[in-house]
C-alpha cells in the first residue's frame, strides 16, 4: 500500500486528503483496525519518532501520549510508586509492575490527563495486554506501536465499538533525508532534524556544580528528545523518568517556562495526601475526577467545594487545599529537571525554573546574557549543561 485515503483534512472542508509515498514506495505502516484521519497521522508519524529515539537513547522502553502535534508526557517504563499509581488511576491495573510498557504509558497518560483526554499513544514495543487494559478504558483516538500481541488487539479492537484506530509501523523503516512541505502552494525543503540526543549532549556543564546523576541525566535526555517533537517554542519538566509539564508552542520563552512550571506543580500536587485521600461521590468517572481535582487545586475551588454542588462531586465534603499549604508543600521539591529547545534570553527563566524545583537544565546556550542566566543557575547551586543544539519543531 503507497497510500491511504482520508475521510478529509485537518477539517471537514479540507477535501480530498491523503497519504502516500511519492516515490512510490510501500507506506510503512498498516492499519489493523479504524481509519485514522490526517491529524491522527500527524501525532502518529512524530509521536513514532519520539518513542524511538527515547528508547535509543536511554535503554528503556518509551509511551508518550500526543495532542494536536505536541506530546502531553513521554515517559520510560519504570514502576510506579503507590501513590504515582493512585495519581495516575492505575492503582487497580493488575500485572502493572510486570509490564515496563504499560508502567511507561500509566504515566505518559497520568501526566497531565486534561490535555491528554483523547490522545494519540505511541509505543517503542509490542503492545501487551496490561498496556491495552489501560488504553482500553481511557479516552483516546488511536495507537501506533511496531506490533501488538494477539490479546493486546483484541481488547484495542473492542474499543470505541470496534472503531478505534490501531497502527502498525515497520520500526526499521528509515525515511529519506530531505523531508518537504508545501503552505500556501510553495513548496518548502530541509534536511531532516537527524541529530541524536544521547548523554554526550550534557558535557559541555557550564555552572560551578557540576555533579550530574545517571538518573537526572535521564530525565534531561527525556526532556530534550520530548521537545524534538513539540511545536516550538517549548519547554519541558522532567522527573523520575518522565516529562512532567510540557509548555508548547508560546512565542515568548517565559510563558513556555511558566507553563511547563504550572503543569509540573499540577503533578507534584496530585500526589499529596490531600488529593490522594479525596472521596469522590459514586457513578463520578475518571475523566470528571480529573476535572474535579483540577478545580480542587485551582484558585476557585469554590467551583467544587461549594454548598450548592459538593456533593454532586463527592461523598464526604473534604477540606480545602489551601495554597499556602500548597506553596509550602512545592517548596520541598528538588531534583527536577529542565529543558529548553533554544537559549534562555533572560534569567527570569531560572527563576521561574527554580521556584518548581528545579535542579539540572539543559539547554543551547547563545545568548548575549548567557552569562546573567549561568551566574542565576549558580546562585541556586543548579547544574547546567549548554547543548549547542536547538530544537524547534514546527
Amino acid at each position: 500500500m503507497n497510500e491511504f485515503s482520508l475521510k478529509y483534512g485537518c477539517n471537514p472542508n479540507q477535501k480530498p486528503a491523503r497519504i502516500f509515498m511519492a516515490d512510490g514506495g510501500e507506506l510503512p505502516i498498516e492499519v489493523l483496525n479504524g481509519r485514522p484521519g490526517y491529524i491522527n497521522f500527524l501525532d502518529a508519524f512524530n509521536s513514532w519518532q519520539l518513542v524511538k529515539e527515547v528508547k535509543e537513547s536511554t535503554g528503556y522502553v518509551a509511551a508518550t501520549s500526543f495532542k494536536h502535534v505536541s506530546p502531553t508526557s513521554a515517559a520510560i517504563g519504570k514502576k510506579l510508586p503507590p501513590d504515582l499509581k493512585k495519581s495516575c488511576f492505575v492503582e487497580d491495573i493488575e500485572g502493572l509492575d510486570d509490564s515496563p510498557l504499560a508502567c511507561a504509558y500509566a504515566r505518559a497518560r497520568g501526566t497531565d490527563r486534561m490535555s491528554s483526554f483523547g490522545d494519540w499513544i505511541a509505543l517503542s514495543d509490542e503492545c501487551d495486554e496490561v498496556t491495552a487494559k489501560i488504553i482500553s478504558r481511557e479516552v483516546s483516538d488511536g495507537v501506533i506501536a511496531p506490533a501488538y500481541s494477539p490479546k493486546a488487539l483484541e481488547i484495542l479492537k473492542a474499543k470505541r465499538k470496534g472503531g478505534y484506530n490501531v497502527v502498525k509501523i515497520d520500526p526499521s523503516y528509515v525515511p529519506a533525508e530531505v523531508e518537504r512541505k508545501q503552505v500556501f502552494g510553495i513548496t518548502f525543503e530541509q534536511g531532516r532534524n537527524n541529530f541524536k540526543v544521547t548523554r554526550g549532549l550534557l558535557e559541555n556543564i557550564v555552572t560551578k556544580n557540576r555533579e550530574l546523576p545517571e538518573d537526572k541525566a535521564i530525565d534531561l535526555i527525556i526532556s530534550l528528545i520530548t521537545l524534538k517533537y513539540t511545536q516550538s517554542n517549548s519547554v519541558c519538566f522532567a522527573a523520575d523518568g518522565q516529562a512532567i509539564g510540557v509548555g508548547a508552542g508560546q512565542q515568548s520563552r517565559i510563558h513556555c517556562t511558566r507553563l511547563a512550571a504550572q503543569k509540573a506543580d499540577l503533578w507534584h500536587l496530585r500526589r499529596h495526601e490531600k488529593v490522594l485521600s479525596l472521596k469522590f461521590a459514586e457513578g463520578v468517572g475518571r475523566p470528571e475526577k480529573n476535572n474535579i481535582i483540577d478545580l480542587y487545586l485551582s484558585d476557585h475551588p469554590e467551583e467544587v467545594l461549594g454548598d450548592g454542588v459538593w456533593r454532586k462531586n463527592f461523598a464526604v465534603r473534604p477540606e480545602p487545599f489551601t495554597r499556602e499549604e500548597q506553596q509550602a508543600y512545592l517548596a520541598k521539591i528538588s531534583g527536577v529537571s529542565l529543558g529548553s529547545d533554544a537559549f534562555f534570553p533572560f534569567s527570569d527563566n531560572i527563576e521561574r525554573a527554580f521556584a518548581s524545583g528545579v535542579s539540572y537544565v539543559a539547554e543551547p546556550g547563545g545568548s548575549v546574557r548567557d552569562d546573567l542566566v549561568i551566574e542565576a543557575a549558580d546562585s541556586h547551586g543548579m547544574v547546567m549543561a549548554f547543548t549547542g543544539l536547538r530544537l524547534f519543531h514546527h
